[in-house]
């Protein structure tokens, strides 16, 4: 059994409405740990990171980070150029990533023009077929694109992701070290990370005040749970930048219909209010009209500085759905593969359901907050890429 094509039920119903609704997850999801009271971990992180795996107390492994050196790898040469150029040339580096984006643009329509033209001729069969292989180069490209601006946003404030579980094991010994949690919740606003602390406790059984031995006290928990929530916790980070995005530009629409007297019941295209906002623009750029992700926002009441909680309880289960999914095809493959990447074996890819490895709530700790990162710059880099190119709608 593996966590492949299932996660993303298991996410949005257990990871999302028990999280945002504050109530427990269900057991099959929550962890079930063993030797390790749980608490939080507030250990001081400042050094270069990588893994430590161990054994016994006489031999120990530690698995070193280089470079990008993320859990999936680039396929495409798009990929492959956007990596070199991330780690040898970052100030041209949005440069690079428009320039490719543009170019497959062109290329995909391009194909689907010669169709067109070719209609009802010999060769329509033909041009049909090659826009289908370009469909999907173009797609792989996009997709390692994506990939490549996350580890973009990683970089930006020195953390790296955890690469392949299977390549830090050591006797079935997990440590991550030093653990970067502060770097990982400093990209969040105070009410967003209130969320994600809760999402914390419910998913683990964190608290935020312990001691560092409860923090590194050995406990085991089953691969395979662990990849369970680390999907889960990807798509409640997308969730909650999207919830955040739309919670902000209701405030904003609110305070401009009352200082000119237009009724709260009035809508606004997302793309009239892009500008309202540009401290939530992917990547520092303000995304054109395109973008229509999160669609019209209706404003049926006058509204109060309410907190995102308390705005986010209030969603009915269509809101919460759309801020919660994926909108494109890209971004959920994109999930997918790198969680196989993370947790797979190394050989066949596949998530053994009895694998059992032991580890500690501080490293739990940091690879949720990580993956609730990954969530967020994935909604920033799906939003960037809608500028120039249009993906597929999941």
């Amino acid at each position: 059994m593996d966590c492949g094509l299932s996660y993303s039920k298991i996410s949005l119903h257990q990871s999302l409405l028990f999280t945002v609704k504050t109530t427990l997850l269900s057991s099959s999801t929550r962890f079930t740990f063993k030797n390790s009271p749980f608490a939080s971990s507030s250990v001081g992180c400042r050094r270069s990171l990588f893994v430590v795996a161990k054994g016994n107390s006489s031999s120990s492994s530690k698995c070193e980070f280089s470079g990008l050196n993320a859990p999936l790898e680039p396929t495409t040469p798009t990929g492959r150029l956007l990596s070199t150029v991330l780690l040898n040339d970052r100030n041209n580096f949005h440069v690079v990533v428009q320039k490719q984006l543009e170019q497959l643009a062109y290329d995909r329509d391009e194909a689907l023009a010669r169709i067109n033209l070719s209609f009802g001729s010999d060769e329509a069969f033909l041009h049909r077929r090659i826009a289908e292989i370009k469909e999907l180069e173009c797609q792989a490209s996009i997709e390692d694109i994506m990939y490549i601006l996350i580890s973009y946003k990683f970089s930006g404030m020195r953390v790296h992701l955890v690469p392949k579980l299977s390549k830090c094991m050591y006797n079935g010994r997990l440590e991550i070290w030093p653990c970067r949690d502060w770097e990982l919740e400093s990209i969040h606003s105070c009410e967003v990370l209130e969320m994600v602390r809760e999402h914390l406790t419910i998913v683990l059984g964190w608290k935020e005040k312990s001691n560092v031995t409860d923090n590194w006290a050995p406990t085991k928990v089953q691969k395979l749970q662990l990849c369970r929530v680390y999907a889960a916790s990807v798509l409640f980070g997308y969730f909650l930048k999207s919830a955040s995005l739309r919670h902000h530009l209701e405030q904003k629409v609110d305070h401009i219909n009352r200082d000119l007297g237009i009724a709260s019941s009035s809508q606004l295209l997302l793309s009239e209010l892009r500008s309202l906002g540009s401290e939530t623009v992917p990547f520092g750029r303000i995304s054109g009209t395109r973008s229509t992700s999160v669609g019209r926002i209706p404003l049926v009441r006058e509204k109060k500085q309410e907190k995102l909680k308390y705005y986010v309880m209030s969603f009915d289960a269509e809101t919460l759905h759309m801020c919660a999914k994926p909108k494109s095809k890209e971004a959920l493959n994109l999930i997918e593969k790198h969680i196989y990447a993370l947790f797979g074996d190394e050989k066949t890819g596949l998530i053994a359901s009895d694998e059992v490895i032991s580890t500690s709530l501080a490293s739990l700790k940091r690879i949720v907050l990580e993956a609730i990162a990954f969530g967020s710059f994935l909604w920033d880099a799906e939003e960037y890429i809608r500028t120039v190119y249009q993906l597929k709608e999941n």
